[in-house]
């Protein structure tokens, strides 16, 4: 990221993510949001093309942008008239929900700078604190391993309960 085109390329970027990633959560028309979430994830995929993950910038565009979306839009339709509007968040909901989503976020971000990462058992920020580099094998091989602190097991009970939300909404779909 050495030149000024790609540095300008990577605030326009962020930028466009931030603003739909607000819009998306923000709006009442849940095909809107859809739309905007789309946004977001090809935002997510110009980032991985910039550092230079080409493979992961085409994976994000055909599995999330692609085949997720459309999975989003088709449960939607399935379950939801497009044209109806949510209502509005009564204010004490509202600020349970920004308590819980910064204490998530804290919860998240704690939890990332101090998990093992790889199979030297280092926390990130000692990675981080020595110079050295992660790379995309040993980030692979962490998502899909099974050793101690690998995270395939929640890999797959995520896509189960993917699976359980699809059969969810074609039960739902059913009964209308």
């Amino acid at each position: 990221m050495d030149s000024v085109g790609n540095i300008v390329l990577y605030f326009v970027v962020a930028i466009s993510m931030l603003v739909f990633s607000v819009m998306a959560v923000t709006s009442r028309k849940i095909l809107r949001s859809a739309t905007y979430l789309l946004f977001v994830l090809i935002s997510t995929a110009l980032f991985y093309f910039q550092l230079g993950y080409q493979f992961l910038g085409a994976v994000q565009i055909a599995v999330y942008a692609g085949g997720i979306m459309v999975l989003f839009i088709f449960s939607i339709l399935l379950t939801h008239r497009p044209d109806d509007k949510s209502g509005k968040i009564e204010s004490h909901r509202r600020i349970a929900g920004i308590c819980a989503s910064v204490l998530g976020a804290a919860l998240l971000l704690g939890a990332l700078f101090t998990m093992p990462v790889g199979a030297a058992g280092c926390s990130l920020t000692d990675v981080l604190a020595a110079g050295n580099c992660i790379d995309m094998q040993t980030i692979g091989h962490t998502l899909l391993g099974t050793d101690k602190f690998h995270y395939l097991l929640p890999f797959e009970a995520v896509s189960v309960l993917l699976l359980a939300c699809i059969i969810g909404g074609v039960v739902v779909a059913r009964k209308r």
